[in-house]
C-alpha cells in the first residue's frame, strides 16, 4: 500500500517552545524547520510513500520543504492541529477518495525511511492505526486505510484517545522498534536522545555547538 503522509507545522516562531530553554529563541525556530526538513526528506524517500502534504502557513517553511518534494497547503481551518490535519486528509481525498492516508508529527529528526515504512506496512492490516511517541503518551504516526476517516486526536495523552477511538495500536510485533519514529522532540532531553540515535542533516547542522545541559 502507498500512503499520502500529512504533517502538520506550525509557524515557525511559535514552534517547539518547550525547546527555548536548551536553545534559546533565538535558535528554536531554525531547529523547528530543521527537524521538519529532515521529517520530509526521509518520508519523501520511504518507499511506502506515495506523497507527502504539509499543512503549514509560515512562508519559510513551506519554500523549503517544497524544495524537498513536499506538496505545501494553507492551514485554512486555523484551528488547531488536528482541524489541520482533517483539513489535509479531506484535501487528499477530494482528489483521491481511496487514497490511503496517515498523519505524521513534523518533529522526527531522526526519522528513517525503511523504519518509516516497516511501520507503514504493519498499519496497513488495519483500518486505523497509530503509533506511540518515545515517552509512551503522545502519538507520532496515525494511519487510516482507504475508506476510513482519519480521526486524528493528537496533543497530550493522544495514546490513550486514539486506543479508546478504535485505532489499533502498534507494538513492537507489528512495528518492531521503530525507535527513528517514535522520537518526537519537544525538550532538550528529547533533542539529545534524537542526536544519539543519528538525525538527518539539517538537524545535524542546525544542533552543531549547540550545549544541551544535562
Amino acid at each position: 500500500m502507498q500512503w499520502t503522509l500529512v504533517i502538520p507545522l506550525k509557524p515557525l516562531e511559535r514552534a517547539k517552545s518547550r525547546l527555548a530553554a536548551a536553545a534559546g529563541d533565538g535558535l528554536r525556530p531554525a531547529l523547528a524547520l530543521a527537524f521538519a526538513q529532515d521529517t520530509v526528506g526521509a518520508a519523501v524517500a520511504c518507499p511506502s510513500v506515495r506523497d507527502v502534504v504539509v499543512v503549514t502557513d509560515d512562508v519559510r517553511a513551506g519554500r523549503e520543504l517544497t524544495a524537498l518534494g513536499a506538496r505545501v497547503v494553507p492551514d485554512t481551518p486555523a484551528d488547531g492541529l488536528n482541524a489541520a490535519l482533517a483539513h489535509a486528509a479531506l484535501q487528499v481525498r477530494s482528489t483521491r477518495p481511496r487514497a490511503a492516508v496517515a498523519a505524521l508529527n513534523a518533529d522526527l529528526p531522526a526519522l528513517r525511511p525503511a523504519e518509516l515504512a516497516r511501520v507503514l506496512d504493519a498499519a496497513a492490516h488495519f483500518p486505523r492505526a497509530f503509533l506511540p511517541d518515545a515517552a509512551g503518551i503522545g502519538t507520532t504516526l496515525l494511519t487510516a486505510a482507504p475508506g476510513t476517516e482519519l480521526r486524528p486526536q493528537f496533543g497530550g495523552a493522544s495514546r490513550a484517545r486514539h486506543r479508546d477511538s478504535g485505532a489499533r495500536e502498534l507494538g513492537a510485533a507489528e512495528a518492531g522498534a521503530a525507535s527513528s519514529v517514535r522520537q518526537d522532540v519537544d525538550t532538550g532531553d528529547d533533542l539529545r536522545t534524537a542526536l544519539a540515535l543519528g538525525v538527518g542533516p539539517y538537524t545535524a547542522a542546525a544542533a552543531a555547538g549547540l550545549l544541551i545541559p544535562d
